[in-house]
């Protein structure tokens, strides 16, 4: 979600700049069953989150979360946002498909990504990205814009989406610290280092909830981004908050949760 993030600082600086903010698709209908994939209460099971996304206190836009399962062993995870000011809009979304792989002990959620679509409207240029995860030669392939395939070495690199669902997982273990290699949204290989702070009460939108507050560390970046996820929602995310320079940029805040 640092995408929305992303969206508020521009949309200051757009606004002295641009704005910033960042899928879809349901599959036919079939029966959904909850997977235990840990010893914990954690549980690979779909959902929908919708945050309220703000700026200095100010409501500037909204985002939306949605995990979903579908037939033939696959997953999707969407996410879309739409943050405004003035005059400036940006309207964001991602699209990942993965297949869910077996796995005796995974060290991540036993997802292995296959594709993914991001799409970014509105002030500005409109901005694209495709790209297809292929897991057997090692590599993936990436069209910007659409239909210039160029490929790259995969080494075991998630797509830009992956944390959003796993680190839910990992704090279910009792992980203190951990990382991520991932591609970007821009196509660009990234990595983050997630690690916990502590656990505290936060007044959400939703209502007050116990959660525990980790620091994502991102190596390329002088942005401090802060989350917060929730125990009593199978560990998911439930706030967002960014940094710079002692200045806050943006907050997102769960206003509604449910189980699909």
């Amino acid at each position: 979600m640092n995408n929305v993030l992303t969206a508020l600082k521009h949309a200051s600086t757009y606004a002295s700049s641009l704005l910033l903010a960042t899928a879809i698709g349901i599959g036919t209908s079939f029966t959904c069953h909850a997977q235990s994939v840990a010893a914990g209460e954690y549980s690979l099971t779909p959902f929908e989150s919708q945050f309220v996304a703000s700026r200095e206190g100010k409501p500037i836009g909204h985002a939306r979360l949605i995990f979903n399962q579908l037939p033939n062993q696959l997953w999707q995870l969407e996410y879309e946002s739409k943050v405004s000011k003035y005059f400036l809009t940006d309207k964001r979304s991602e699209v990942t498909r993965y297949l869910n792989t077996v796995a005796a002990e995974p060290t991540h959620l036993p997802l292995q990504p296959i594709s993914y679509v991001y799409a970014r409207t509105g002030t500005g240029k409109d901005k694209g990205l495709s790209i297809t995860f292929d897991h057997a030669d090692n590599q993936f392939l990436t069209s910007i814009p659409i239909d210039e395939e160029v490929q790259f070495a995969l080494n075991e690199q998630f797509d830009n989406q992956f944390f959003r669902i796993d680190v839910p997982y990992q704090l279910s273990l009792g992980k203190r610290q951990f990382s991520y290699s991932f591609i970007n949204y821009r196509g660009t290989s990234r990595e983050y280092n997630i690690s916990t702070v502590t656990t505290e009460i936060q007044r959400l939108p939703i209502g007050e909830l116990q959660t525990i507050k980790v620091m994502i560390d991102r190596s390329a970046s002088t942005r401090q981004t802060f989350a917060w996820f929730a125990p009593s929602l199978n560990y998911q995310l439930v706030r967002l908050q960014q940094f710079k320079d002692g200045k806050e940029q943006g907050d997102i805040q769960l206003r509604v949760f449910k189980n699909l």
